[in-house]
This record gives structure tokens, C-alpha cells and sequence, in this order.
């Protein structure tokens, strides 16, 4: 076929938008009811819908105040977020050293918008960008701000940085946020730029250097260290710091405008940026009652999968019933960072879709008040009003996996160190983009909630989880203990809390595994060499295909895990393995080739063909079944995206959960399928990844797929005769068999919800 009949354009785009905007109207009666029932919640509870025009400088003298008014009705959104104050204030500030935008000519903008929300029945939230000032601010404070090594005063660009632990952020910014709630009342504030010195800079000002004396006893670290105990209880300290930010400004602003006038931060979606910026997510998830995520576009390694990940991944940090908005930018976000330029719509909506299907609430986002690109302002309208139509399947729900994928922040900091996007973010990326890939639904799982969560799935992943607690380790115990099953993979459980090596792993016995040498993989981080896995028994002989009279005879069967490899009596590898000593009983499926030359091709043959080091080895106790992969695979797919590799480890998952796995779809296309349950039905969201550009952004078509045939374990109070198809409007003729849910979904465009009652 020709691309024309097999792609979707613009016009098909705005086609279903007005589709969409119809079916807002046949919804309206339940929408009104759900609003009419959340009347009495807190504002943090019930308003999910969002919208913010970042104000910049220029934009006092051109903010069209009415349009914006009516592109806030138009978009449906129930509360803004507007510029007050920080490194830029947008209002006459009482504190002659709060820096007045340079066209503010004594104008209260903040004001005007945050009245004319209020009068539209929106909430406000107050934002605030707070890390840095002005020269005049640094020359009457010179104390507030942050030193290096040498006592020179940091900068960043034309502005001085200030110092967490200074009075600057203890008596300076919440003046400025009880000014800001005395002349606007906000409903809360919002700050992306919170937590003051990264990681990668120590601050020596006296302010640091007298706290840390006094937490520790100790001087400040002389540099990056992570073998110096004093470094490491420099980067503990740190974040207890921004902690007590957080609880700083949350009392500043509860006492200035009563219980539920919260100070929000902001936060990103991604563990190893929320490490560099000393941002603990677990200790803010369990202060917070709403959180906004700063976590605007994906990459090419991430896709657009990243962004339901982030969701699942929060709220089991921060609770289902929870309000999780994100800036969804309708700029160009990635890479380039074309402030003032249209997203292309598809890019901006599939982003804004997985956020959906991952429970994260909109929030759309501009830069600035004026645009001469005017293509932006339709992107967000359609998809706003769809989610606010149905908006009861996709909040306070629950979701349902057979597959919990452990993280923690501290194997990020002391197992991951200055490696984590090669030694912790790729093999999480890896083996979740094979669940994805397998249509399999999984729950990210945080280390310390092992114990709390363990009843929602029946298989748990460790993802080359290196750094585990002593008690973190009990719980995956106590897990297997209960008939729970084990995927394991690299250096899991090898390191403590510190990231110092145990002698052998922390669950070895699990394993069937155990160490004889030392830890390969954080000297082999981001290396790549010519290695392979070796399938046993090996079946070439009996395979069509040249023969060299030595091929092995064919002993027994393959294990269920290598599946679909039968053509085949190897697979890359690319990684490094270190030889141990395995229990007795167990089952080695894989074995490591070593390394051989690739160039000049004449010498590229196995010089070592067969060694009995294990790459994969399989273990049972009692009914639980246990798999450890000392061949990271899932690192290795997350760098290089290998099929091979994608399909072992969704293999590995399918025989650990041995039938309990609640979703089937079957048909063409790569689908990232999210499961949830609410009272009396099963929503399922079914997002297509199929574009133009699904590896290399940004798209600018989507491309449909379908018909899909889906299979749903019904619980006990879901009948199943019923499936509604929100986004096309369309109802599936549902049948029930031994208690699944059979249907059909004939095409799916971007994405596409199934209700089932």
C-alpha cells in the first residue's frame, strides 16, 4: 500500500478531535455527577486538569489576558499555575531585592491572573523559581551564597547561586512566600527549582561547613570520594537538607494561608536526575498530597513508554488516590529545546497519552504569553476535554500486574555512583521495555515497599539491583518464602547500603549462585565486547543448515525459557561474566562464550567456543520459581535493543509466573498495555507505539493498528459481558470463558481505553 492509506495525517488528527469533543457532550451527565461528588474534597484532591503559561520578561507588556481566559474554558482546565516570584518577580514585591521582570513596569501581573482565575473558579498555584538572584542581591549577601574550594562565589551565567543551608532559604524565601499568600491567596506554590547545588559541585561556604560540622563532626569532603566515609555522609546529609526545605516551606506556607495552602516543589520522573539534585522521592512522596512532575519530553532510548512507567512508578511512591499532574510541553522539548516553536501535535499527544494510561494527570505548558507559531495552541484542547469526559476510569484506580520491578534511590547513589545511566537506568529501562514489548503489565516497586506490595504480584524483577539493605533483602526472602517467584539479574544484592561488595550475594542460596571472584560489571560500564551465550543442548545438528561433522548430538529437551531459539545455538551477548559456583539441582539453560576478535573478519572465530560459566541460572523452592542472570541481559537490551534479548527475558517472566498473568493481546504492533481495577470493572488502557518516528522523535504521523485480540482475567465482581471502548465510542461484543474476558479491538489509532463491567 501506499503511505497515504496507511498513515494518519493532521486532518485525520483534527478529525478525531472534533470526534472527541462530541463525545463530551454524551458524557457530560457522569462528568457532572463525579464533580458534584468530589465538591466537598480538598482542592488537591479534585483538581486534575492543568494549565501554565510560563511568563517570560517581555510578557507584561503583551499578556493578553481575556484570550488566555478563554483558552483556560477551552481546555477545560480547573487550575493554573502562574509566575510570582524568585529569580523574577511579577508583582511590586515589598523586598527591594526581589528583581522585578524588566518590562513589570510597577504592573502586579500575578495579581491580575491570579484574580482572574479565582473569579473563573480555578485554583492557583504561586510559581516560584528560587535558586538563584542578581548581582545587587549577591553584593548585599555576599553570606548567602554558594563557595567552591577556593572561596570564589559559583555562578551561573549572569546570576550568583545561593546556598541551601543559608538564611536565604530559611528566613529570605519564606518572607516572600507569606507576602505572595497575604496579596493572592493561593491555593499553593510550585518551584522547579527548589534544592539548590546539585551533586556535582560542593559548596564551602561557612554556612555548610558549620552545619556539616555540626550533623557529622567532620570537615567537608575534599572532593568526590565514594570510598571517603565523610563524602558519603556528605551526600546522606544533603538530602536530608532538602527535606527539611520541604517541611520549611510547608509550614511557612500552612500557617500563612491555612491547612491547605501547600507548597508543592516540583519534581522530575527520573530516579537518577532526582539523585543528582539530592531530591529523595520516597521521603517527598510521603510528605506530599499532590506532586507535580517537571518531566516534559522522552528520548530515543526512552520512548513515549517512559512516560506511563513515570506514572506507575510515582504513585507507588505517592498513592493511587493522588493527584499526579505533569508538564506536557507544547513547545519543542527534546534535544533541541526550541522554546518558542510548535511540538508537532502527534509528538505533544502520544506523550501526553502514556501519561494518561500511566495515571499521571495533564498540565499543558507554554513559554511565554505571546506566540508568533500559533500551531501550539491546538494540540492540548482535544485531549484535555477527552480526559476530563473520562475522567472516572482514570483517577483512583488501582492497578493489576503479576510482575513487581524493584528501584531504589540508594542503589542509584552507591551502587550507580557516577555510572547510574549505564549500571542502574539501563537494565530498569531494559527489562521493562521487554515487558512492554511482551504486552506484559508490571508495577514498579520501590525496595522498602517490597513487603507492603507483595500481594499484587507473583513475580518480583531485580533489575541489577546491586545496592539491597539487609532488610530489603529479608523481604524478597519472605516474598519467595510465600510462593512468590525470583528474577534476579547482574550484580542484584551484591553491595550494602554504602555500595561496599558482600563477599557473595545476599541471596545466593535463592539463586543457586555464588560468587568466586570479584564483581565484573562496574569495571565493564559501558563497554561493549564480542561475546555470546551458548543455548543448551545445542541443536544444530538437527537443524537445516551446513554441516561440519562435529556438531553435538541433541541430549534432552530445552528449558520452557528458550523458546523460539530452537534455529539457533547462540545468541549475543555483549557483556563480560566472571565464572561462580552453582548449587546442586540447578538448571543452566546458557553458558558464556568468551571474547573473540571482530576484525579483520578472517580472524573473527570462536576462539573459545564452550566454558561452563553460567549466564543463566534456574532454581526452585517449594512453588516458587527463581531465575539469576549473571548475563545482565536487561542492560544489555536497554543499550543495544536487541529482539533476542527482549524475548529471553519476557520468556524467563512468562515460566517464573508459571500462568499467572492476567492480559493477553495478541496482534501486530508494539502496545504498551496498563491494567487497572476500580469497584465492579477493569479498565484497560492499550497505548499504540507504532509511528513514523517511535525511535527517533519527533513523530509527526501516527499510524494505526488492528484488529487486536485481548484476553482479561475477570476478578470475582466483574461479570465481564461488557466492554466500552472510550476513545473510539464503540462497545465490544464481550464474551466470558473460565473467567476471562474475550473481545476484540478492531483499531486503535493512538490509544485506546477498555472499560469491562
Amino acid at each position: 500500500m501506499r503511505k497515504a492509506e496507511t498513515s494518519v495525517t493532521r486532518r485525520d488528527l483534527l478529525q478525531s478531535a472534533a470526534a472527541g469533543a462530541a463525545m463530551l457532550s454524551a458524557q457530560s451527565g457522569a462528568a457532572m455527577s463525579s464533580a458534584q461528588s468530589g465538591a466537598a474534597l480538598p482542592w488537591y484532591r479534585r483538581v486534575t486538569t492543568w494549565g501554565q503559561t510560563n511568563i517570560t520578561e517581555r510578557d507584561p507588556v503583551r499578556y493578553d489576558i481575556p484570550w488566555w481566559r478563554e483558552f483556560w474554558k477551552r481546555t477545560v482546565v480547573q487550575g493554573v499555575i502562574i509566575n510570582a516570584g524568585g529569580i523574577v518577580a511579577y508583582y511590586p514585591s515589598k523586598f527591594p531585592l526581589h528583581h522585578r521582570a524588566e518590562f513589570l513596569n510597577g504592573r502586579d501581573l500575578y495579581g491580575e491572573l491570579a484574580r482572574a482565575a479565582h473569579e473563573d473558579g480555578l485554583a492557583v498555584l504561586a510559581r516560584m523559581d528560587s535558586n538563584r538572584t542578581a548581582e545587587d542581591f549577591y553584593q548585599a549577601h555576599p553570606d548567602w551564597f554558594c563557595r567552591n574550594a577556593s572561596g570564589e562565589v559559583i555562578r551561573a551565567e549572569d546570576k550568583y547561586v545561593t546556598c541551601v543551608n543559608s538564611p536565604y532559604y530559611d528566613e529570605y524565601l519564606p518572607g516572600v512566600l507569606t507576602e505572595i499568600i497575604e496579596r493572592s491567596h493561593p491555593e499553593g506554590f510550585a518551584d522547579n527549582s527548589w534544592s539548590g547545588l546539585t551533586r556535582d559541585t560542593i559548596c564551602y561556604c561557612d554556612n555548610c561547613a558549620r552545619k556539616f560540622r555540626d550533623k557529622t563532626g567532620a570537615a567537608l569532603p575534599k572532593g568526590k570520594d565514594w570510598e571517603d566515609t565523610t563524602y558519603r555522609k556528605w551526600i546522606d546529609w544533603n538530602y536530608a537538607r532538602r527535606v527539611e526545605v520541604w517541611d520549611l516551606n510547608n509550614r511557612t506556607t500552612k500557617a500563612a494561608g491555612g491547612p491547605d495552602c501547600l507548597w508543592i516543589g516540583m519534581n522530575s520522573g527520573n530516579v537518577t536526575a532526582q539523585s543528582h539534585d539530592f531530591r529523595d522521592f520516597k521521603e517527598i512522596c510521603q510528605r506530599a498530597e499532590i506532586m507535580l512532575l517537571d518531566h516534559q519530553a522522552r528520548n530515543d532510548a526512552t520512548g513515549f513508554q517512559q512516560n506511563g512507567d513515570t506514572g506507575k512508578f510515582v504513585h507507588n511512591l505517592l498513592g493511587w488516590d493522588k493527584i499526579l499532574p505533569e508538564s506536557m510541553a507544547m513547545y519543542q522539548s527534546a534535544r533541541t529545546s526550541f522554546r518558542l516553536a510548535s511540538k508537532p501535535a502527534p509528538e505533544a499527544r502520544m506523550w501526553m497519552i502514556e501519561g494518561f494510561a500511566g495515571g499521571i494527570q495533564p498540565w499543558w505548558h507554554h513559554i511565554g504569553a505571546y506566540h508568533e507559531d500559533r500551531r501550539m495552541y491546538h494540540t492540548a484542547e482535544p485531549l484535555m476535554r477527552w480526559f476530563k469526559a473520562h475522567e472516572q476510569y482514570l483517577v483512583n484506580r488501582r492497578p493489576v500486574a503479576s510482575v513487581g520491578v524493584v528501584w531504589s534511590q540508594r542503589n542509584t547513589d552507591f551502587y550507580g555512583r557516577d555510572e547510574a545511566a549505564e549500571l542502574v537506568d539501563a537494565p530498569y529501562r531494559g527489562f521493562t521495555q521487554a515487558l512492554i514489548r511482551a504486552r506484559l503489565p508490571y508495577i514498579p516497586v520501590h525496595a522498602d515497599y517490597i513487603g507492603r506490595d507483595a500481594a499484587m504480584f507473583s513475580v518480583l524483577v531485580l533489575p541489577s539491583i546491586g545496592v539491597l539493605t539487609g532488610e530489603q533483602c529479608a523481604a524478597v526472602r519472605r516474598f519467595v518464602e510465600s510462593g512468590g517467584s525470583l528474577i534476579a539479574t547482574g550484580a542484584s544484592t551484591l553491595y550494602d547500603e554504602w555500595g561496599d561488595a558482600r563477599p557473595d550475594f545476599a541471596l545466593a542460596d535463592l539463586y543457586g549462585a555464588h560468587l568466586t571472584g570479584k564483581d565484573p560489571s562496574r569495571a565493564a560500564a559501558g563497554r561493549s565486547a564480542h561475546t555470546y551465550l551458548r543455548l543448551t543442548p545445542e541443536l544444530r545438528a538437527k537443524v537445516w543448515g551446513p554441516k561440519a561433522g562435529d556438531e553435538p548430538a541433541p541430549v534432552g529437551e530445552r528449558h520452557p525459557v528458550l523458546l523460539g531459539f530452537e534455529e539457533t545455538d547462540i545468541i549475543p551477548y555483549g557483556g563480560t561474566l566472571a565464572a561462580l559456583r552453582t548449587d546442586p539441582g540447578v538448571t543452566v539453560p546458557l553458558t558464556y562464550i568468551p571474547p573473540f576478535p571482530i576484525y579483520p573478519p578472517e580472524t573473527s572465530w570462536m576462539r573459545t567456543p564452550n566454558t561452563d560459566i553460567p549466564g543463566l541460572v534456574l532454581n526452585t523452592r517449594g512453588n516458587s520459581r527463581i531465575a539469576y542472570l549473571p548475563a545482565d541481559i536487561d542492560r544489555r537490551f536497554g543499550r543495544d535493543n536487541l529482539p533476542d534479548h527482549a524475548n529471553l527475558l519476557a520468556n524467563i517472566v512468562r515460566w517464573a509466573a508459571g500462568g499467572r498473568i492476567p492480559l493477553e493481546v495478541k496482534g501486530a504492533g508494539l502496545v504498551d498495555c496498563h491494567l487497572y481495577r476500580q469497584p465492579g470493572r477493569v479498565v484497560l488502557h492499550l497505548v499504540n507505539l507504532i509511528s513514523a518516528g517511535t525511535w527517533r522523535g519527533p513523530i509527526d504521523e501516527l499510524i494505526p493498528i488492528g484488529p487486536l485480540e485481548v484476553r482479561v482475567k475477570l476478578p470475582e465482581d466483574v461479570k465481564g459481558r461488557a466492554a466500552q471502548l472510550l476513545v473510539s465510542g464503540a462497545r465490544a461484543a464481550a464474551g466470558v470463558k473460565q473467567g476471562w474476558a474475550v473481545f476484540e479491538v478492531k483499531s486503535i489509532l493512538d490509544h485506546e481505553v477498555i472499560v469491562i463491567s
